[in-house]
Parts: C-alpha cells; structure tokens; sequence
C-alpha cells in the first residue's frame, strides 16, 4: 500500500539508484556476492566483520554470522534476492569505511565476469520513466556501481533504449565515497545546476538509499519493488529519517505525481494524466523460502535429563582449521592407497555425493563448492568417501590429525549465546556433555581457549574420537558418555548436533535426535541427506535453526503442551 508525507514536495529531479529499483542485475550480482565472500579470510576482513551486538539489526548479527562461519550468504537472502551488495556490506562491516572499500574493490574484480545481465526491474520500466521526462522532470542515476559496468549496462537494457533518459548519472568511481555517504547525489545535483532540498527526489530500494537521501538533504523516497512488508519497512526508520513517500511500483509513482499535480498546479510541464502509460503490473513478490517442517513448534519431545552436544560446527566454530587441514590431507590419500578405497556410486545416498566421490578421486581435493558452502565436516566427508569401509574412516581420521596439528587453535563460539544456554541448562537441573569426534588433545585446548575463559566448568561429561574404538555415526561415544553419567540410553537424552553422522549416532543410540541446521538447510535438502528409506531410515525428530529456537524448544518442553 503506497504511503507518503502530507508535506511532500512536487520534485524537480528525480535522482534513481540503479540496481533494485530501476533495473534487475540480481543474478549477476549473486553470483559476484558468492565468488567475493569466500576471499574474506584472504582479504584481511574476517576480523573486520562487525561485532554482533553492534549490529543495527537482529537480522544484520544473523547475516555476520553465517558470513563469519560459511563465507556466504544465508540461504533466505539468496532465494528471497531482495538486497544489495551495499546493504550486505553496510551490514556487516558498520562504519569501518577501509573494510567496505575493500570489500567492494573485491567485488568489483568478481562482477566483471558477471556483469551485462541486466534486465528492467518492473514491466514498462521504459514507458514510465518516458512519461516523467515528458512532464518536464530532470532524471538522473546515483548508484555504487562502478561506471564501466552502469555505462555497459544502459547499453543492454531493453535493446539501449535507455541510454538517452538521464540527464546526469554518477557511479561510485566518480566520488571518493560509496553510499551511505550523499557525495554521489550531492554530485548529481552539482551537475544538474540544482539545489539539495526537498524538491530533489532520491527513489532508492533499500536503508542505505534512504540514509544516503537523509545526509544529502533531499527528499528519500523508497521503492518497495521487493514487497517487504510494511512493518518490516517501519522498522528500519526513524522519524529523523523516514522516507518522504513508500511506493510498491512506478504506477504509484504517476498516482502520486497525479495528486501533487492537483495540491500544485502547474508544477509540471505536461500533466501526469495526458502521459502516464497503460498499467503495468507491479514487481512480483519472491518466493518464500521452504522452511523445514520438523519444526520445534510442531513437534511434541519427551523433556530431556540429559543434552548431550556436537561440538564443531555446533557449539563452536572450527572451520577455518577444518578445512586447511582437509585441504592438507587429501593428497596424502594417494600415498595411503585410500582412493580404490572410496564407495562405488550405487552406494552413495545422493548425486551429490557421487559427484563428491569422483572429485576426490580425480583430483585429491574437494569440490570448490563444497569449501565454499563450509557446510559439511570432516566426519561426513568420510562418511560420503569410505561409507561402511571403517577401517579406511580410522586411517582417515589419523591423517586428518597429523595436518589438524598445524591449524587448530582457533576457537569461537557457533553464536554469541551458547554459554547462556548451557548454564541455562544446567539451572533445569539437565546435565550436559560433549561428544565429538575430535581427539582429545585437540578438544581439550579448544575447550579452555573458547571464549578466552574455557567452558571447561559447563560440561559433566566429555567424549572424544580417540575415547572409543569407533567414531560417529557409530553410537559407542554417545552410549560411553551416558554411561559415565549412570544413565540409561533413552528418548530423555537429547543429542544435539548438526550432521547426518550426529543423527544417525543418536537413533542408533535410542536417543532423541535434534538436528542444529546451523547450515540453514531448506527443505528440499533435508529431505534429501535425511530420506527415510529402507537403506537410509535415520531422521531427526527436530531441527532447530539456532540457540533462540533451541532454547524456545526446552522451554516448551519444560512448561509442557498446553
């Protein structure tokens, strides 16, 4: 529903970001994001992401999160593409204006491989912006894109019927700041001859464009062709720097120059009704995101007296040695005579393993992808390679050991508030323990380094892969663990952890599986590395996607169903 001010302004210019409001290049730059992110270690920028208690929103600490731990975006920004790479980086770097720069100079170097795919964001994108100039109102482009990919792209658009529209355009390289900064609209009216008041309209998408609008002095007006819901819009604005006028499509553009036409007559040299176009449909809302349906709200669970976690990957985060220590180890496979060793392709669970498999074997490293989602661990990578072949698994693991001893050390929390949760948990009287498949000269270090203080006090039990003759899926560390506790192998102990091997452990142990899709899988996957069949029958009893929603589901447990 279009909204704006009683006190607007009928404009003079209109100053239009480029990406998100008047053009789609959102497959282009997605596929630029997912290149640029996985350098940040490389970059020097992982220790620059902005602390999540800094962050504007909860939103934006979810998003420094997952780019934190998986070097991408979160799965919902992908499937809903309704930001941009300024939000992204505004986000997760705040105010450290040099990380931004490098940032976007990364990126810049990713979207040349990428760029031209552009296409107008809402249908008659063309025919409005015709009209506008038509009733005598100056257009201009202020966007962070740089100008060889803006000037390339004005000449694809719509066959580069655009290119002759604008009277001005700025992009970032024309001025020493990106946006939030308002030296690209203050330039754009520099070069129009006109002044920065509430007569100069800057129609942009996002926070950023508004914020930009608000230090320029000139009138924001937000372009909601990503359907956001007002709410959702309300919250991101201040009175101090709401925008002048929401508007969900370029037809309630004209209906509110229309009115201002009626407030201020002769405002415009031709009048909106005697231009304006045929209707064009506004811009589609995206597709929602399948959430997974073994939802914490849904099921019913027996209240634990025991929660038993993973470690990696769940408590903690341990990629960045994980992987470097993987990346290490897999030429020494050749050596090992552990390639012949791999399963053969009608035993792999999905494609994707088969296709894992065969990478491996030709090229003794991982897939590119797969380092690049970060999403999968050591153990289910052996468990992918070697399936039932445990002996191979054994010689796996010990190999992985010798390379980890160079790369471990670096310990952080999964989420700011695992600490509150596992003291929380020991105040309901439930005990807690580790199991993991980390040897214990490694598990112990990481446990007195996390945090810089230790969690060594929050745990009654640890078990680790060298505590047992077999590792997870297997459920010996899990039955050893309850074992130390007196406690019996039943549905009252939870096994919280976030691969197929932790719930497979957990069936095979008669423990309740919950399943920490700190990956934030979506539904069709789930559904496939947990099928249900006769050759693969273990799935979780819940997912939880983080520690708020895993609290939630205790506190449900502990209050009971009403």
């Amino acid at each position: 529903m279009a909204r704006f001010s009683d006190d607007i302004q009928p404009p003079s210019i209109l100053i239009f970001d480029w990406h998100g409001t008047l053009v789609d290049t959102h497959d282009a730059m997605f596929s630029a994001m997912e290149e640029m992110l996985p350098q940040l270690e490389d970059l020097g920028l992982v220790e620059r992401l902005l602390p999540e208690d800094k962050c504007r929103t909860a939103d934006d600490a979810r998003l420094v999160r997952y780019i934190r731990i998986f070097r991408r975006l979160h799965p919902r920004i992908l499937a809903e593409r309704r930001v941009s790479r300024t939000d992204i980086f505004n986000a997760i770097f705040g105010d450290d204006k040099d990380a931004k720069l490098i940032a976007h100079k990364a990126y810049n170097a990713c979207y040349r491989k990428y760029f031209g795919r552009v296409k107008p964001f809402q249908p008659g994108a063309y025919d409005y912006l015709t009209a506008l100039k038509e009733m005598g109102i100056r257009l201009a482009v202020s966007t962070n894109r740089n100008r060889e990919f803006l000037d390339q792209e004005l000449k694809t658009v719509d066959e580069g019927r655009w290119q002759d529209l604008f009277d001005v355009t700025v992009c970032a390289d024309d001025v020493t700041e990106y946006k939030p900064d308002p030296e690209v609209i203050l330039r754009a009216l520099e070069k129009a001859g006109l002044p920065a008041d509430q007569r100069a309209w800057y129609v942009g998408d996002s926070y950023v464009d508004m914020l930009t609008a608000h230090k320029a002095g000139v009138a924001g007006v937000f372009y909601n062709g990503a359907c956001w819901e007002a709410g959702r819009i309300d919250s991101w604005f201040s009175h101090r720097d709401a925008p002048v006028a929401i508007l969900d499509s370029f037809e309630d553009l004209v209906d509110l120059l229309a009115l201002l036409e009626r407030r201020f007559p002769d405002s415009f040299s031709c009048s909106p009704a005697e231009v304006r176009p045929r209707p064009f449909p506004p811009p589609e809302r995206p597709a929602p995101r399948i959430e997974p349906d073994w939802h914490p709200a849904v099921v019913r669970l027996i209240r634990p007296s025991v929660v038993l976690f993973d470690w990696h990957a769940t408590l903690v985060d341990t990629l960045d040695a994980m992987y470097h220590a993987v990346d290490d180890m897999l030429p020494d496979f050749h050596k090992l005579e552990l390639m012949d060793r791999m399963v053969a392709p009608e035993d792999s669970k999905t494609p994707e393993d088969v296709k894992l498999v065969a990478y491996v074997r030709e090229f003794a490293r991982l897939h590119p992808k797969v380092k690049a989602d970060r999403k999968i661990s050591r153990t289910d990578i052996f468990e992918v390679l070697f399936g039932e072949d445990h002996d191979a698994k054994q010689i796996a693991h010990r190999v992985f050991n010798h390379h980890y001893r160079k790369h471990y050390g670096t310990v952080k929390a999964f989420e700011p508030k695992v600490r509150d949760v596992l003291e929380g948990l020991r105040r309901l009287d439930i005990q807690v323990g580790v199991i993991t498949n980390r040897d214990r000269e490694f598990f112990e270090h990481e446990l007195a380094a996390v945090e810089d203080t230790g969690w060594t006090e929050l745990f009654e039990v640890d078990v680790c892969g060298d505590d047992t003759p077999l590792r997870k899926p297997h459920p010996d560390q899990l039955l050893l663990a309850v074992q130390k506790l007196d406690y019996p192998p039943d549905p009252s102990v939870w096994y919280v952890g976030d691969s197929t091997t932790d719930v497979i452990a957990a069936k095979r142990a008669g423990m309740t599986s919950v399943f920490f899709n700190g990956a934030q899988w979506d539904q069709p996957w789930l559904n496939k590395i947990f099928p249900g069949t006769h050759k693969h029958p273990d799935k979780p009893d819940v997912v939880v996607n983080d520690f708020s929603e895993f609290w939630a589901l205790m506190l449900a447990c502990e209050i009971g169903p009403p």
